[in-house]
């Protein structure tokens, strides 16, 4: 996805939440100044079929449903739920906020971590982001994408995994540990899952494929940005 198809929507976004996008902008010009381009040619997903884990409380049951995807992207403290299932990660997504030793770790080992910038985290960004190996930091921004600092679309750390499988070729998506009601979680979460779902509802038409996890819920769901 480029900018120009998902600007409608991060307009909506910005919109509903009341945010600005200078934040969104100067959080990515902080990250640009810390990181190299990442080798994208890495992240091939061409003909796998890719589980995108969320880090609702169900993944915990649902761990085999990735351990038999050919590929896994994880939000945030999903991935420390798979690796103590034995389920290899091969991408962790994460604006920072959770579990950043986790991150850490997984740069050493190789593998990539796509570490997203936005208004509210750039402290964040400039305390952690150094500590990681940087040859494995995929830098993302939901703003318009500069320097090194990518944008596949999505919002949340889970659909954002989902447009970054999608826009490096996945075949199939398929989703574990999404919990859309999660009575846990606060009134700014629940409207950021609400995003989500209206984003991966908008992902899943571009792809012309029905994500289970939606089942039930699509004939509530509305995308004022698109006439799709």
């Amino acid at each position: 996805m480029n900018f120009h198809t998902w600007e409608p929507a991060y307009d909506a976004i910005l919109t509903d939440f009341g945010y600005g996008r200078g934040g969104d902008e100067h959080a990515r010009d902080v990250l640009a100044g810390l990181v190299d381009p990442f080798d994208t040619a890495r992240l091939d997903f061409r003909d796998q079929r890719v589980a995108i884990a969320g880090a609702g409380p169900s993944l915990a049951t649902e761990t085999g449903g990735a351990a038999e995807a050919d590929a896994v992207l994880a939000a945030s403290t999903a991935a420390d739920t798979l690796r103590d299932a034995g389920v290899d990660v091969d991408c962790m997504v994460t604006d920072l906020d959770k579990n950043p030793e986790t991150a850490r770790e997984l740069t050493e080992q190789g593998v990539p971590v796509a570490a997203h910038a936005h208004g509210d985290n750039v402290a964040a960004v400039r305390d952690l982001v150094p500590t990681f190996d940087g040859e494995q930091v995929l830098p993302t921004t939901q703003a318009e994408p500069a320097g090194p600092v990518e944008n596949f679309g999505g919002f949340t750390d889970g659909d954002r995994a989902a447009f970054l499988a999608d826009h490096f070729g996945a075949a199939e998506l398929v989703f574990v540990g999404w919990d859309f009601d999660d009575p846990d979680v606060g009134a700014e979460k629940r409207q950021k899952l609400a995003w989500a779902e209206r984003l991966l509802s908008w992902l899943e038409q571009r792809r012309d494929e029905r994500f289970d996890v939606l089942d039930g819920r699509r004939d509530t769901l509305t995308r004022s940005w698109t006439d799709e």
